[in-house]
């Protein structure tokens, strides 16, 4: 399991309206009509979330939110914590309660549930393949719209560490921002004339004549995009002559569980994966009664 203060979940005032949203999305202008006709009025029931395959849990307060608020009354208990790494047929939660409400609560509860237990698999897939290693896996903005929190928090329950959450707390320079500014130089000239002084900045490169030309001019990370290991490991030493490693070094690009470990082998801080928030594969996860 991850470090519990890693895996301390967002606010419930910040992950209640996403998850209300999702109710008022599936249950529409009627509400749920299957569970309302089929299932007497009164009748109790118990169910269990079980994983159908293994993987690391993570969302289990957004699965609780979802049946308390269709139910108040309905008993969630929770049977792991995010972070743990499950097998297949271990059960995550018992809810106990009227029968209608919880499989009107059901399919958001395992929507969440399953899209963050498969991104924080995702995530400890690649933490495990750098182990040994001084690289950390991170995050990207590349979030599904909406759920940005929720996502980055379930990397933190794979082991992984979060980027910037958003534009407005961290600077990163981009090619693009580059063309519009007129070069580097001017961009890094106006960005230390108006940030305020808690705010890094850090500037993308694709090139190693680029990376010079940016450590020359100091700043506090560099993002070395679509390098190979060998030009990454350049980098590194790079870095490490002119500034004695001050810039911290962030690989992005074609990181995948093959070749993840090259990558981190070069000697670069952080290895920034998209994948694992935009393309992650839900956990298979059932409702048992």
């Amino acid at each position: 399991m991850t470090d519990s203060a890693l895996t301390r979940p967002p606010p419930s005032l910040l992950i209640e309206p996403i998850v209300r949203a999702a109710l008022e999305e599936d249950l529409g202008r009627a509400g749920d009509i299957t569970s309302a006709l089929t299932i007497p009025d009164g009748t109790r029931a118990a169910a269990r979330i079980v994983a159908r395959k293994p993987g690391v849990v993570a969302g289990l307060n957004c699965a609780e939110i979802a049946f308390r608020l269709v139910d108040p009354g309905l008993r969630v208990t929770l049977q792991a914590r995010d972070g743990d790494a499950v097998a297949a047929g271990v059960a995550l939660a018992a809810i106990e309660g009227d029968a209608r409400a919880i499989l009107t609560g059901e399919r958001v509860a395992l929507n969440f549930l399953g899209h963050l237990c498969g991104v924080a698999t995702a995530t400890a897939a690649l933490v495990q393949a750098v182990a040994g290693t001084d690289a950390r896996i991170v995050c990207t903005r590349k979030t599904l719209p909406g759920l940005r929190t929720l996502q980055k928090y379930a990397v933190r329950c794979g082991g992984g560490f979060n980027h910037r959450f958003g534009l407005d707390d961290a600077v990163l320079v981009k090619d693009n921002h580059i063309a519009a500014a007129g070069g580097v130089g001017p961009a890094l000239s106006r960005l230390r004339a108006g940030l305020g002084h808690m705010v890094k900045i850090a500037v993308e490169v694709d090139t190693l004549e680029q990376l010079s030309e940016v450590l020359e001019l100091g700043v506090d990370g560099v993002l070395l995009d679509n390098m190979t290991p060998a030009q990454l490991k350049q980098a590194v030493a790079m870095n490490a002559d002119v500034f004695g490693s001050r810039a911290t070094l962030e690989a992005s690009g074609n990181v995948t569980l093959a070749t993840v470990r090259a990558i981190a082998e070069s000697g670069v801080d952080y290895i920034s994966a998209g994948a694992i928030t935009h393309s992650a594969p839900n956990l298979d996860l059932g409702l048992d009664f």
